[in-house]
This record gives C-alpha cells, structure tokens and sequence, in this order.
C-alpha cells in the first residue's frame, strides 16, 4: 500500500474527534438528573409511582429516576405514618422534590464581560428572609416539586466563563442555610 498523506491526515482528524468528544462526555458534559432533598434532621421513607420504597435520611440528596409528565408520591415518616400523597407534573430534564416542604432559593449568577456585579444586585429585587434583606432577587420555592433551574443542589456554579462577549445567567436551586451561606461568600457589601 502506497504513503497516503491525506489518508493519514483524515484518520488523525478522526482520531482527536473521537477522543474530543469523549473527553466532554466522560469530564465535562453537565449530567441530567432528578433528586429527592431532606434538609431537615429528620429521616423520611418515600415511595414514587408506587414503585419501592427509598429512605432519605436528614441532610441528605438522592437521584431518583422520574418520568416526563405526571408522577406521584407518597411521603412517610420514621414510624412510616402517611404524611401525604401528591402528584406533580415533570417538564425539563432534571428537578427537585422538596419531601420536607421547606424553603430553598434559586438564585440566577450572572457571567459575562464587564458585568458590573454589585449595581446588577441592586437594579434586582430584593428577596426577605428572616427579616433581613437579600439583593439579588432570589425567588423562594416550598412546593414540592420545582425543574425551574440549571444547577441542582449538589452542583455548584461553572468556574470558568463560557462566552464572554455577553451577559448571561445560570440558575441554582440552594437550601436556604446554602444560599445564605453563598451569599455571604460571594457577594461583599
């Protein structure tokens, strides 16, 4: 067989396509997924479309497998009493059942080239709690189901700026000692 360069040149561009795609998908593709959240100290058992039967103890984020459209659950306690019995409706590719109905903030971070971080804050509503006021413009979520967010409970924000020629935001679903937490951090008045 004759030296054919451009033979070469072809299976080498397959060869590091191949290999870049693989490097997204195994390190950097953003996986899609549904969890079951307890922020409370408290240890839950719950059944989803009646399927078996999952515990989620206090502090503690499952993955759970749900299927786009109606899905239902129902919630027990540690003596494995019915708390209650509920169906929601699934939209997007990955979402958060709140078992214990408490409160969690999705907060949008905003990326870009010369973002101006603190008079964005305050151009932003401003989100109360406990009294205090947060700017920024958190929304607050308590209901048991929620798939308006990018970045679930156990992810944290992209380090690195994708585009920077525009503004963007990526949403995060937060517990709410998280996002105080967060905010403290990341914003410095």
């Amino acid at each position: 067989m004759k030296n054919n360069a451009s033979l070469k040149g072809l299976l080498i561009a397959i060869m590091a396509s191949i290999f870049a795609f693989g490097i997204y998908f195994l390190f950097l593709a953003k996986r899609n997924y549904y969890v079951v959240d307890n922020p409370t100290e408290n240890t839950f058992y719950y059944r989803i479309n009646n399927g078996s039967e999952g515990t989620i103890a206090g502090g503690q984020t499952v993955k759970v497998d749900l299927d786009k459209g109606k899905n239902s659950i129902k919630v027990f306690d540690q003596n494995k009493k019915l708390l209650f019995d509920s169906a929601f409706e699934v939209n997007k590719v990955r979402g958060l059942i709140n078992i214990a109905h408490q409160d969690y903030y999705i907060n949008d971070q905003y990326y870009g080239y010369n973002l101006k971080k603190d008079s964005l804050l305050l151009a932003l509503d401003k989100t109360i709690i406990d009294g205090k006021p947060y700017f920024g413009g958190a929304k607050r979520f308590s209901k048991l189901f929620t798939d308006d967010f990018y970045y679930n409970v156990d992810e944290d924000y992209d380090k690195v700026i994708k585009n920077v020629q525009k503004v963007e935001s990526r949403s995060k679903i937060f517990r709410k000692q998280d996002y105080l937490n967060y905010y403290k951090e990341y914003y410095k008045f």
